[in-house]
């Protein structure tokens, strides 16, 4: 179950920017697993050779590691404040 926010959420509190981006970085992760480990039970099923299936783990791995390290590392989240009507 999802965590009850306090307040209305929005894009400009700083808090909820950085758990939304925890849960995006989550979700693509369980989708590079996803799709990575069913390419490679598909391989090894059908026997097949598949010589892009290596570059594509690892070039995909690579983007979810650099999305982790700026989610994780350096993502600062400065509080935005409202624009006046």
């Amino acid at each position: 179950m999802p965590p009850k926010w306090p307040r209305r959420p929005t894009r400009r509190d700083p808090e909820f920017r950085k758990l939304d981006d925890r849960y995006t970085l989550g979700a693509h992760a369980m989708i590079y697993a996803a799709v990575c480990s069913g390419a490679e039970f598909l391989n090894l099923l059908w026997r097949a050779e598949w010589a892009w299936l290596p570059w594509l783990i690892g070039v995909w791995g690579g983007v979810v590691a650099v999305n982790a390290f700026w989610v994780l590392v350096i993502a600062r989240y400065p509080d935005l404040e409202d624009p006046e009507p």
